[in-house]
């Protein structure tokens, strides 16, 4: 093994990077003064991030060995951040391997130590296999010689985890919830922030190494009693009513049909919920780290809903759970899920510059149109105005010029960053909020990338039915605008070049 300075570790490894946990782990680490490097698969997704040009990054994948023990060089402590529920029902075996693969290359190149965030063991006869699946991963670290520090967490509190937003796409979609016996089982949830501020004060705390830490927040409480707490915050009258015949299974469905969370992800969770997951002994914590003092969990759901309390939303995502080419038009699609929002993303690449391609992006509407399907746009808009929305309003400030506040049909201009940017706004009556963006990228040759995103964030469970009933004339519709889109763009850009080559042929 190679030899290490034993002084407190600088630089550092994060796995799992653009995960829930990691994603808001680096920030919090940059800003103490750590030197961080990230081992990602998509060095793009992290370089979207605020402070994505702040790391290093290493690209590769903790299944394959050979991309595991590159990344780890040089590091002095690593954070072991992956886990593989929602890839299959292989997934435990998956874990298992990259855990295996990353306590090895860890070894090889002499890292003083593993921290790793795991769950609580439950304290009833039956576990669910994500639960095992995640205390055999810590197992599986510490069969090497690098020490390992574990924590152990119940249910994550924050704007995003997928924990909490179980209870928000529940409590604020279900008026009457019908629930199994599982809602009155005790609990411990943690908010995020209590999360970060233990990982990041393990790397200052020598007496952690090798130690399993279970860490909780102030209230232990029921589902029933946090859907209740939620529904207080949010000033929502709700009543539970108990059923003994809601199976797992049955539960996952049910999940399924009023939240965006997938069954395959669902199920694994709700499976262990049906036995109590406490702290055994909380003083181990609060003795090992005095300077963290979790907060309740009513605190922990007012900020983590500050975010859906803000008019702006976030300009990152993470966790997207499909994704699919389009074949023949050269449009990539992605469908995301995460905190509260639905996201669906096209990109295609154009011959053009970003300056042109900008250019005919921000004449949409109005006069110019929405170059396919028009009557479609038209149709919703007289939808719009007969339901007492906006409607259409056919119009705009300046043909081809766009500044913030700006009204462009039945939608407003948010932001506009040329020849980057553009976001609208939705002013027609939804059942949530939603926006249109479009996004260009530059690339080599006079080349660029325009993304287009659709999000919206549904109130309510009409808010989910309006998404899934509009989901399919929406792919068609958008996926149409963005290949007209293409064609506009790479036609201006022809006449442009033609134009300099000949200015004979400028009218």
């Amino acid at each position: 093994m190679t030899a290490r300075r034993t002084t407190s570790p600088q630089t550092v490894l994060v796995s799992g990077a653009t995960g829930y946990v990691g994603g808001r782990l680096v920030p919090h680490l940059l800003q103490a003064g750590y030197t961080v490097r990230c081992f990602v698969r998509d060095e793009r997704r992290l370089r979207a991030q605020p402070w994505g040009d702040a790391v290093d990054v290493a690209v590769g994948d903790a299944l394959d060995y050979d991309t595991v023990e590159p990344a780890l060089a040089d590091i002095d402590a690593a954070y072991y951040l992956i886990h593989s529920l929602g890839s299959g029902d292989d997934f435990a075996e998956r874990d298992r391997t990259a855990a295996a693969n990353f306590r090895r290359a860890a070894a090889a190149q002499g890292v003083q130590r593993i921290i790793y965030l795991g769950g609580i063991r439950p304290k009833g006869e039956r576990s669910s296999k994500h639960l095992r699946s995640r205390m055999e991963t810590g197992d599986v670290l510490r069969e090497g010689p690098v020490p390992v520090t574990e924590f152990r967490a119940a249910q994550i509190v924050g704007s995003g985890s997928l924990s909490f937003e179980l209870v928000r796409y529940l409590t604020e979609r279900v008026p009457l919830m019908i629930c199994p016996k599982w809602v009155h089982t005790p609990t411990q949830p943690i908010a995020i922030r209590d999360v970060l501020d233990y990982l990041a004060q393990a790397l200052e705390t020598p007496e952690s190494a090798g130690e399993i830490i279970e860490i909780g927040g102030a209230d232990v409480l029921t589902y029933g009693e946090m859907f209740q707490t939620y529904a207080s915050v949010r000033d929502l009258e709700r009543v539970i009513i108990n059923v003994p015949f809601l199976t797992p299974r049955l539960s996952s469905h049910w999940i399924g049909l009023v939240t965006p969370i997938s069954n395959r992800i669902a199920r694994p969770l709700i499976e262990g919920l049906d036995n109590e997951v406490t702290v055994d002994a909380p003083e181990r914590a609060r003795r090992m780290f005095p300077k963290v003092h979790p907060m309740g969990f009513e605190e922990a759901v007012r900020r983590a809903l500050h975010r859906t309390e803000s008019d702006d939303i976030p300009t990152v995502w993470n966790s997207a759970l499909s994704s699919v080419t389009t074949p023949g038009n050269g449009v990539t699609q992605t469908l995301e899920t995460t905190e509260g929002l639905y996201r669906e993303t096209r990109q295609v690449s154009v011959q053009a510059p970003p300056e042109t391609a900008f250019n005919t992006v921000q004449r949409l509407g109005g006069d110019t149109g929405w170059l396919f399907a028009d009557w479609l746009w038209r149709l919703r808009g007289w939808w719009d105005q007969l339901t007492g929305g906006v409607g259409f309003r056919k119009g705009r400030r300046h043909p081809t010029d766009l500044r913030v506040g700006d009204a462009v049909d039945f939608w407003r201009v948010e932001t506009i960053d040329p020849p980057r940017l553009l976001r609208l706004r939705a002013e027609m009556n939804l059942p949530g909020r939603a926006w249109l963006q479009f996004e260009i990228t530059p690339a080599d040759d006079d080349c660029c990338t325009v993304a287009q995103s659709v999000f919206f964030e549904p109130k309510g469970l009409w808010g989910t039915l309006y998404w899934n009933v509009v989901a399919l004339p929406h792919r068609w519709v958008f996926a149409g605008l963005l290949q007209a889109l293409q064609a506009r763009i790479e036609a201006g850009s022809d006449r442009r070049t033609a134009a300099a080559e000949d200015p004979s042929l400028v009218s």
